[in-house]
């Protein structure tokens, strides 16, 4: 009778972590931006400055995500797809900012509904117990 010992599973467990916690933020602040913009709207007229700041925010959370996805995918060896919903997050985030102080709400409202479709989707990717696999583990699927 012989035992075999699997080898303890390598893969994009520590990288994983930070990648969570970075879209996690990002996530919970992009959440935050159509609360602001309402009490904005319910006349509370400083909160389009804190909706402005939040975007800030939340744009400086992507650069950070963007070098934990990198970080998940180079040296954990884990998925590309969180670079690739980052990158789209970043582009269309940026965007969004830009025809929010053009006061473009014609584009800026349907924008930020396409950005939290897209944190949502990358929150949800991320807590996937498929996300802690190594990349090698992904072609066999």
């Amino acid at each position: 009778m012989t035992t075999t010992i699997e080898p303890a599973r390598t893969g994009p467990r520590q990288t994983l972590w930070l990648l969570r916690g970075t879209v996690t933020l990002g996530t919970v602040g992009v959440l935050a931006q159509p609360v602001l913009a309402g009490v904005y709207l319910t006349g509370e007229f400083d909160f389009l400055g804190y909706h402005g700041t939040n975007a800030t925010i939340v744009q400086s959370l992507l650069l950070l995500q963007a070098a934990a996805a990198l970080l998940y995918w180079l040296a954990g060896r884990g998925s590309v797809l969180p670079v690739l919903f980052t990158a789209a997050q970043f582009l269309v985030t940026g965007l969004q900012i830009g025809m929010g102080y053009s006061r473009a709400l014609a584009v800026h409202i349907p924008l930020g509904v396409l950005v939290v479709i897209i944190s949502l989707l990358a929150c949800a990717w991320v807590y996937r117990p498929a996300a802690r696999d190594p990349r090698s583990s992904w072609s066999n699927r």
